[in-house]
């Protein structure tokens, strides 16, 4: 719940900068800026042993799976909706499941069924579906980044068996972002516009800070501790309830307040419960 609720906070600053960049610079200064964040932490907590120890190719191999599905995102939001790219996330608890019953032979049981259609359910519930939805090359990216994102959480857990929470973050989201600042020169490269300081001040600087090292580094170190403990698939049932949390941030600074999404995200809250057998259900 910390996780989505420190990424759900950071989403609002994103509108300031969204504008400012292109959105594959803009994903390489995001992730450079948040390894940039950890690279400290990790030192700080596990020494300098560890940094020199750890298995850094790999780190950029399983971080390569951040950064693609990072920049899949973008290509899918580009070619459809954001409602489409909403609807496909909310899927991330199906696509967790899914890992776990592929690698680590999980059992389908009834509460986990229930808890994850509670939790898509409630994702659906807590969207404007008002606009329609885009379906094609463009659903297939985002679909790529739900599944690129999920299985480099799961391997940034089970990759790296000797690491800390905070050396497993830290190095897989160093490989994320270098392989996207190599997506970012191509682009550039490509005859693509570079990058530009017209627009910047102290309000923007703010936002990307808010951006990269809360609403990633911070989100995403959580989010791993969660997965450890919890796996990927019961970890992933929170998502869904990131845009009650963003409806609430926006609410305390004056927004308007939707009971739509405050029924969704009790549902899945609801869900969560019911997974992870606090409430337990009972059958003849």
């Amino acid at each position: 719940m910390g996780s989505m609720l420190i990424w759900a906070a950071g989403l609002p600053a994103a509108d300031l900068i969204i504008p400012l960049l292109p959105a594959e610079q803009l994903n390489a200064l995001r992730l450079a800026l948040a390894a940039l964040a950890l690279l400290p932490v990790w030192l700080a907590i596990d020494g300098w042993r560890a940094l020199r120890r750890a298995d850094w190719l790999k780190g950029i191999g399983v971080g390569s799976f951040l950064g693609l599905g990072a920049w899949f995102l973008v290509l899918g939001q580009a070619r459809t909706d954001a409602v489409t790219v909403a609807v496909i996330s909310a899927t991330l608890p199906v696509v967790g499941i899914g890992l776990e019953i592929l690698f680590d032979h999980r059992r389908l049981t009834l509460p986990l069924v229930a808890g994850i259609a509670l939790s898509v359910v409630g994702g659906l519930l807590a969207l404007d579906l008002t606009g329609g939805l885009g379906f094609g090359i463009g659903a297939l990216f985002c679909l790529g980044s739900v599944i690129a994102f999920a299985l480099g959480s799961r391997l940034t857990v089970t990759a790296f068996p000797a690491l800390s929470p905070a050396g497993r973050t830290a190095i897989t989201i160093s490989g994320a972002a270098l392989v996207a600042i190599l997506i970012a020169l191509a682009g550039m490269a490509a005859q693509g516009p570079g990058p530009g300081l017209a627009g910047w001040g102290w309000r923007e600087v703010a936002a990307l800070l808010a951006y990269s090292v809360g609403c990633l580094a911070i989100s995403q170190l959580m989010w791993i501790v969660s997965v450890e403990r919890l796996g990927i698939g019961m970890s992933s049932l929170h998502i869904n309830a990131a845009p009650f949390y963003v409806m609430l941030i926006l609410f305390l600074f004056g927004g308007s307040w939707s009971w739509t999404r405050a029924a969704a995200a009790a549902l899945v809250g609801l869900g969560v419960l019911i997974a992870q057998g606090i409430i337990p259900l009972r059958r003849r």
